[in-house]
C-alpha cells in the first residue's frame, strides 16, 4: 500500500510541516483543501514557513474527492466547520489523520464519516505564527506517532503513512497505545499551557516556582482520575525540563498575546464535560478553564471601561 494521493485542511502551524514536507516531494500529489477568500489567498500569498514561501497546489474539497490520506489540522474551534469537507473527499478507501491534540477530534469527525476511515495520531511541535509567518525547528520537532485504536501492531495504512513521512524526511512513531500516548501529550498541553497563559510566564517558571509547580501538579492529578475513569492507565507526569528553553510560550499564550482565541475547548473543555459525567470533581482545571475564556474576552475588548 502506498499513499499517493494526500489532501491537507487547515494550514496553520501544524499543517505548516506536512507543508514544508510534502509540497515538493516526487510521486505525491499533494494539496490544500480550501474554499473562497481563503483559497484565494493561499493561491495568492502561499505559505510562509521558515522563511521560505511554499506554494503547493489548492483545490476545492470536489476537487480533492478521492484522496488516499486526509490530514486535519484545523484549530478545534474551526473543526466542526470542516465536516462537510472531510464527508466530500472521503472515498471509501480513504484515510482519515486528525491532527488536533486533544481526544476526541476523531469521535467528532466519526460522527459524520464513520470511525473506519480513522487512524488516531498525536502531534508534536513547537511552532510559532507571527505576522502571517510559521516557524519551527526541523531538527527539533519532535513529529507525529501514529496508531490504531486498539491495535497494538502497526495495520498496513499506518505503514504506509510512516513510509510517506520517512520519505518527506518528517519525523514519524508508531505507537503500541495510541490513546496512552494521546492523553499523555492531552495531559501535558492541560497542565503547561493553560497555568502559563493565565500567568502570563516562560515555560522556566514551572521549575522555578513552587507555586507554579503547584498547579501543574494539581491540575495533573484531576486529569488522571478523568483518564482512569475512561480506562486510560495515565499516572506519570514525566519530567520536562530540558523540552524547551525556559522561555518558551506555548499556543495557548500566543493565541492570548495575538488577541485571538484559543483552543482551551479542545483541552479543559473536554476534561471537564468528562468529568461530569464521572462524577469526578477538577477545581483546579475548571478554574483554569474560566480564567482563560475570561482573558479571551479581555482579548476581544470586552472589558474596555
Amino acid at each position: 500500500m502506498q499513499l499517493k494521493n494526500v489532501a491537507l485542511i487547515g494550514a496553520g502551524a501544524v499543517g505548516a510541516y506536512f507543508i514544508y514536507g510534502f509540497t515538493n516531494l516526487e510521486d505525491l500529489s499533494f494539496c490544500v483543501v480550501a474554499e473562497g477568500e481563503r483559497a484565494e489567498r493561499l493561491q495568492k500569498d502561499g505559505v510562509i514557513i521558515n522563511e521560505t514561501t511554499y506554494h503547493p497546489a489548492i483545490k476545492s474539497p470536489q476537487e480533492a474527492k478521492g484522496a488516499d490520506l486526509v490530514l486535519v489540522c484545523t484549530k478545534y474551534q474551526g473543526l466542526r466547520g470542516t465536516l462537510d469537507m472531510i464527508e466530500t473527499i472521503v472515498d471509501e478507501h480513504t484515510t482519515v489523520i486528525s491532527l488536533l491534540n486533544g481526544i476526541d477530534s476523531e469521535q467528532i469527525i466519526a460522527e459524520r464519516i464513520g470511525s473506519e476511515y480513522l487512524v488516531y495520531s498525536v502531534m508534536r511541535i513547537s511552532s510559532e505564527r507571527r505576522n502571517g509567518k510559521i516557524r519551527f525547528v526541523p531538527e527539533t520537532t519532535i513529529g507525529v506517532s501514529v496508531g490504531e485504536k486498539g491495535i497494538s501492531e502497526p495495520t498496513e495504512r499506518v505503514q504506509a503513512f510512516a513510509d510517506l513521512m520517512k520519505r518527506a524526511n518528517l519525523k514519524c512513531f508508531i505507537e503500541e497505545d495510541i490513546l496512552l500516548n494521546q492523553w499523555s501529550k492531552y495531559s501535558m498541553n492541560i497542565i503547561y499551557n493553560l497555568p502559563q497563559a493565565v500567568l502570563g510566564v516562560g515555560f522556566g517558571a514551572f521549575y522555578d516556582s513552587e507555586n507554579v509547580a503547584a498547579l501543574r501538579d494539581r491540575m495533573f492529578e484531576e486529569v488522571c482520575k478523568v483518564a482512569q475513569a475512561e480506562g486510560i492507565p495515565l499516572t506519570k507526569q514525566g519530567d520536562w525540563r530540558s523540552a524547551c528553553v525556559p522561555k518558551a510560550r506555548f499556543s495557548t499564550l500566543q493565541d492570548l498575546d495575538a488577541k485571538r482565541h484559543t483552543e482551551v475547548d479542545m483541552f479543559t473543555g473536554s476534561l471537564i464535560r468528562l468529568a461530569k459525567k464521572h462524577g469526578i470533581e477538577v477545581p483546579f482545571c475548571e478554574y483554569t478553564h474560566y480564567a482563560i475564556k475570561a482573558l479571551e474576552e479581555k482579548g476581544d475588548g470586552k472589558f474596555e471601561y
